[in-house]
């Protein structure tokens, strides 16, 4: 959370003229309502079922670059499907920088509620930093970065031309 996913996906691709998929954005869509909302109302196992179905459906489509939610590497389908059909970079920040770019959205992040925000960042990473780096086939630091940086660097990483 923090690292910049959602804005470095629509980045790549604007660069690669790939559509972009985000799940998050998606599950709001389809649900009718938002993130925090759907958290609140169903809790977070549907939420983790709608996010499979989304993954899916958003490589059904064809979604040539995706916007995964932090979380998406706790179901063992999805780290399967990650690793099968996608070249997944593990965008990674500083727990300071990623509570500073989270703070002013905090209310609609469910899973930062109590507590510090840098604590509540610090043990998510620490719950799934060995399963982000399952997935990953590279790992990037957003820290201090701009998101048109980053972007160049996942595309350097995976060595994948702009259009």
């Amino acid at each position: 959370m923090g690292a910049g996913k959602s804005a470095v996906a629509r980045a790549l691709g604007e660069k690669l003229l790939a559509p972009v998929a985000d799940l998050d954005a998606r599950i709001a869509a389809r649900s009718g309502c938002s993130i925090v909302d759907v958290f609140a109302r169903e809790g977070e196992p549907a939420f983790r079922e709608r996010e499979t179905e989304e993954l899916g459906g958003a490589l059904d489509d064809g979604s040539g670059v995706l916007a995964c939610g932090g979380g998406i590497v706790l179901s063992e389908t999805n780290r399967a499907l990650l690793g099968r059909r996608c070249r997944t970079v593990w965008l990674d920040v500083e727990v300071e920088e990623a509570a500073r770019r989270v703070e002013p959205a905090r209310a609609t992040r469910p899973l930062v509620q109590g507590g510090t925000l840098a604590g509540r960042l610090d043990q998510l990473l620490r719950e799934r930093w060995r399963l982000y780096a399952a997935v990953a086939i590279a790992r990037i630091d957003t820290t201090g970065r701009t998101i048109e940086d980053v972007a160049e660097l996942v595309l350097a990483t995976l060595e994948i031309p702009c259009a």
